[in-house]
């Protein structure tokens, strides 16, 4: 008998007055200058940072964490629709107690968000891990 797939759901609500709300949760007002494409890459920043974070925690590690994400969007494919073309990250972890190994987590990290699996350009990840 197969195993059926855990499927996970989300929802987001936006008002007219530009607050993201999610039921039963908290309300975020992007400040000025944000754009849906900026929340995209910080999404992506914020997933890939969790999904490295969940795989250290079961190897038995403390993170610490933070990163920066650039994106270029132009015209793309046969549809000559705009999308995101390229797509850099850079995350800084600091793993306690540390490895010399984090090549096992970084491809676990990179395989297991969902966000970066939910493109259609594949980041490009730039990794310190100390």
């Amino acid at each position: 008998m197969a195993t059926q797939a855990k499927v996970l759901e989300y929802a987001v609500e936006l008002d007219r007055g530009g607050r993201l709300t999610i039921p039963g949760g908290g309300q975020f007002v992007p400040p000025e200058g944000w754009s849906a494409d900026h929340l995209l890459l910080a999404a992506l920043v914020r997933c890939s940072i969790d999904s490295f974070t969940h795989h250290a925690r079961r190897a038995g590690h403390e993170v610490a964490a933070s990163g920066s994400a650039q994106g270029t969007i132009t015209k793309s494919g046969d549809d000559g629709r705009y999308r995101f073309v390229e797509i850099d990250l850079r995350i800084d972890v600091q793993l306690t107690p540390r490895t010399n190994e984090p090549d096992d987590l970084i491809a676990k990290a990179e395989r297991d968000c969902f966000v970066g699996a939910s493109l259609v350009v594949k980041p490009r990840y730039e990794w310190r891990v100390s």
